[in-house]
């Protein structure tokens, strides 16, 4: 498959079973907002060293908040149920709590409840204060700057981590370029995550190390400076690799994001150097959701 000069390889993303919520931070306008959940979802690019994977979706208008003030979604994945109430309550406490003039709520109401702000209410000491509304039940903290107000519990659902497109260009500017294109068309797929540093990863993985105490180790078959000291997958134009890695809600939510995402970077096409676009999986050993690229974009 050929679109626009860019090859598409005939070949598939593997992705694996996980657990997510999305979470609803406001604040008194959208700096604070971001500011909040940027803090929220820091280090949480891979479960491999960070227990879980995190992202902004999307910034929200106040009419689409439950308190009428500008927020910010965010999503966060880890791979067990446990594990995500631990980073969700602890990112919570950490980074929603302190920052200035925040809410916390929950972003979806599906799958099992889990705690929001169930446990942070004893921060207030025995001050804090409980209110039902509509069915749901919210604690005032008091804070220093006045009161945080936050949910109860939010949604934990079923999900999928994992997906994934490799850029092949011909330079480094060019691989980033291609990236920052499909970031941009992908943000606005809804219920996905790319969590890595700007939703680009350089430092793509393969399972295993020669050094027994690494899970994961680079993925040398995609390294341009190894092209001559290993089994390459690269051609000799190829001189830049990089990685986009989706966390979505549901399969198709997944293949959404990566058509778009795919089809931005081939708007770019080779006469802008982008050459090729694969994918990382692992014989389908990783996990059961197998993302075939020229499906995908068929």
């Amino acid at each position: 498959m050929i679109i626009n000069g860019v090859q598409i390889d005939e070949t598939f993303a593997e992705a694996f079973p996980m657990r997510a919520t999305r979470v609803i931070i406001t604040a008194q306008n959208h700096k604070w907002a971001h500011i909040s959940a940027q803090a929220f979802t820091g280090f949480a690019t891979s479960v491999i060293a960070c227990g879980c994977e995190a992202g902004i979706e999307r910034e929200l208008d106040p009419a689409e908040t439950p308190d009428g003030r500008p927020g910010v979604s965010a999503m966060i994945f880890a791979m067990g149920g446990k594990g995500l109430a631990k980073q969700l309550e602890t990112r919570a406490g950490q980074c929603v709590l302190t920052s200035p003039t925040s809410a916390l709520f929950a972003g979806m109401t599906d799958g099992d409840p889990i705690a929001l702000g169930k446990n942070l209410r004893y921060f207030g000491d025995g001050f804090q204060i409980s209110k039902r509304i509509a069915g749901k039940r919210y604690w005032r903290v008091p804070v220093m700057d006045g009161e945080f107000l936050t949910e109860e519990t939010t949604g934990m659902v079923k999900a999928i981590g994992g997906g994934n497109f490799l850029v092949l260009a011909e330079s480094q500017e060019q691989a980033l370029a291609a990236c920052e294109a499909a970031i941009d068309a992908m943000k606005q797929v809804p219920n996905v995550i790319m969590p890595f540093p700007g939703g680009v990863v350089r430092s793509g993985s393969k399972v295993g190390s020669k050094y027994k105490t690494l899970n994961a180790s680079t993925n040398d078959a995609f390294c341009p400076t190894l092209k001559g000291q290993t089994k390459t997958e690269l051609s000799p134009e190829i001189e830049s690799v990089m990685e986009i890695v989706i966390d979505g809600l549901t399969e198709e939510d997944i293949k959404k994001s990566m058509r778009v995402g795919i089809a931005a970077v081939c708007e770019l096409g080779a006469a802008n150097g982008i050459r090729r676009i694969s994918a990382g999986n692992y014989g389908g050993k990783l996990g059961p959701f197998l993302f075939h690229l020229q499906e995908i974009m068929a």
